[in-house]
């Protein structure tokens, strides 16, 4: 699973925990893009997740 490269957001990990308080694995995805974006000038595909996208972090190239 790809990790946001400016925050470094990835996957958390826990457990199912059933109503007779059986637990299984089970882990959490954070929502990444695969995005072209300015970096240094360049044209660089990167892997950011929404909430850099949203919060203005990413210049995206057009």
């Amino acid at each position: 699973m790809a990790k946001c490269d400016i925050c470094g957001k990835g996957v958390v990990f826990g457990q199912n925990v059933s109503h007779s308080h059986r637990r299984t694995n089970r882990m959490w995805k954070p929502n990444v893009r695969k995005v072209r974006a300015v970096v240094n000038g360049t044209h660089t595909t990167m892997h950011v997740c929404s909430r850099c996208l949203r919060s203005g972090k990413v210049t995206r190239a057009n």
